[in-house]
């Protein structure tokens, strides 16, 4: 058969997996069929050989469990194959590219993991007395410096646990300050078209009514428009910069100079912060307040809902209503914590406290190793590959896939892509169907709204010129495909795992609690 030059065949031909006859165990070589752990094990028994226990009077109060618990019993090389044979299955920052857009899924140097792990900071308490620790302190608060520095702002808080939490952080000593010079009424929050769909989720839990500002069709915000919005009842603004289309707000600068003029505060969303590291700080642009994702700029691992940590750094109106606690350091080189609020005059405006303890300590000595072993202009370099990494891909793709706003300028640190030329049946969906099968996780789809069948790529800076080769060619060949309509690519991926799910159906309806097959054919 003849193959056209972009690589794709009008029809899918037998493959070696097609042609190899079914196994009886449902493995495929290396790639092993993994059940369900309740299918391995048995929930009438345990992994181990336990006595029983002895009678004893509860003192539960009534809460007895009265029916077993219905975990299953497996031994310790059956719970090690489980988990290791699952974890075959994922795709990691170890394995490839990692392309998703917004996420800025580093590498993490295996440097930072050595550090996490010395005693000194992998096995302390947070109830330890402050002289046992002065060691893990120091950390912080040097991590605080550097981050004060990098931004150009006159405070942090580093309690916050993940760039959500870092936001409500921030509204919250919005808040704190408009209600001590007596404008609490101020109730609207204006969240720009280009920003992080957290935006407004945050400023809504906050109390506040949330107003959006459009774009312009270069994808910038719409300046003119959100100034004729400012008055009296606006709070603050919520921008994120490098917007979520892959673009500098030029015009930060000015738009802070007008809220500010209308009474209120600016709040940026540093996600994308990789972009502009050791180059642009957002205190010189007349930003408030801002989250930073530790992991998205100095290199911790994601935390998938674990140990994640969103810093916020304060500008000097702000910095007075932050939360609790916070190093402070002494001219003898003691370090303490304030933790509370009538502690002599060094907080006493403190909104309170967002978290427990004190943030997370090994995220902390994770992205503290990276900044010591990268050094200021390190961290600028960073920032320059990052944004040159995403202008090689956009512009090797340009003629491949529609970059609605590549008649912009240069992007930042990510490329992005509609879905524009496709044929009628065609869709974003199907080309990052069709990338697994080429061996890379999918960029983000449908992201952002602005643009329709979004495609967002970001290839951080530490991909080489080879891996980013191999990347394009795999998206051209399958944007190709789909230009063309090749039927094979709708039930794609092939080599997957699992085929193609009805992704919409385990949303609404997941099945999240297993049944032994007699019990559930019964029902």
């Amino acid at each position: 058969m003849t193959v056209n030059p972009s690589g794709w065949r009008p029809e899918r031909p037998a493959t070696a997996a097609d042609l190899a006859p079914a196994t009886t165990t449902g493995n495929r070589a290396l790639m092993l069929e993994e059940a369900l752990i309740f299918e391995i094990g048995d929930t009438h028994t345990c992994g181990v050989d336990l006595e029983d226990a002895p009678t004893a009077p509860s003192r539960l109060g009534g809460l007895e469990r009265r029916a077993p618990i219905g975990l299953p019993g497996l031994s310790e090389p059956e719970t090690v194959r489980h988990y290791t044979r699952l974890s075959r299955q994922n795709y990691a920052i170890d394995l490839g590219l990692f392309p998703l857009g917004s996420c800025t899924m580093k590498h993490n140097p295996r440097l930072n993991e050595k550090m996490a792990r010395l005693p000194g900071f992998a096995d302390i308490h947070p109830l330890q007395p402050v002289d046992s620790v002065q060691g893990a302190l120091g950390v912080i608060n040097e991590l605080a410096v550097w981050l004060i520095e990098l931004t150009g702002m006159h405070g942090v808080a580093m309690s916050p646990k993940a760039g959500a939490h870092g936001e409500l952080c921030g509204i919250l000593c919005i808040r704190a300050a408009l209600e001590a010079r007596g404008e609490g009424h101020r109730k609207v929050i204006l969240v720009l078209e280009s920003a992080h769909g957290t935006n407004p989720a945050t400023a809504a839990f906050a109390g506040y009514t949330v107003e959006d500002i459009p774009a312009t069709p270069e994808g910038r915000v719409d300046t003119a428009a959100l100034k004729a919005r400012l008055g009296p009842d606006v709070a603050g603004v919520m921008i994120t910069n490098p917007n979520t289309c892959g673009l500098f707000e030029r015009d930060l600068k000015e738009i802070s100079d007008a809220v500010h003029a209308a009474g209120g505060y600016v709040y940026c969303d540093g996600a994308n912060f990789n972009a502009i590291v050791g180059r642009v700080r957002p205190g010189d642009l007349g930003v408030d307040a801002m989250h930073i994702n530790l992991h998205k700029t100095f290199s911790t691992p994601h935390g998938g809902g674990g140990p994640g940590s969103g810093p916020v750094v304060l500008s000097e109106a702000l910095a007075p209503y932050g939360p609790l606690p916070f190093t402070e350091r002494y001219e003898d080189g003691h370090i303490t914590l304030v933790e509370e609020e009538t502690v002599g005059d060094r907080h006493p405006h403190s909104f309170g406290r967002m978290t427990a303890f004190h943030g997370q300590m090994g995220m902390f000595t994770r992205a503290l190793t990276y900044i010591l072993s990268h050094g200021a202009d390190g961290l600028r370099q960073v920032a320059e590959d990052a944004v040159l990494n995403a202008n090689y891909v956009l512009r090797a793709l340009e003629g491949v896939l529609d970059a609605p706003f590549a008649a912009s300028g240069p992007c930042m640190h990510e490329a992005l892509f509609s879905d524009d030329g496709f044929p009628e049946g065609f869709s974003t969906l199907d080309v990052a169907k069709g990338l697994i099968d080429e061996g890379f996780h999918p960029m983000t789809v449908y992201f952002p709204l602005v643009v329709h069948g979004a495609m967002l790529v970001e290839p951080t800076e530490t991909e080489s010129k080879a891996a980013l080769d191999q990347f394009i060619g795999a998206l051209r060949s399958v944007a190709e495909r789909a230009k063309a309509g090749d039927p094979a690519l709708k039930t794609a991926p092939y080599f997957a795992p699992r085929a193609r799910l009805d992704e919409t159906l385990a949303a609404r309806k997941p099945v999240l609690v297993w049944k032994e097959p007699l019990a559930a054919a019964a029902e």
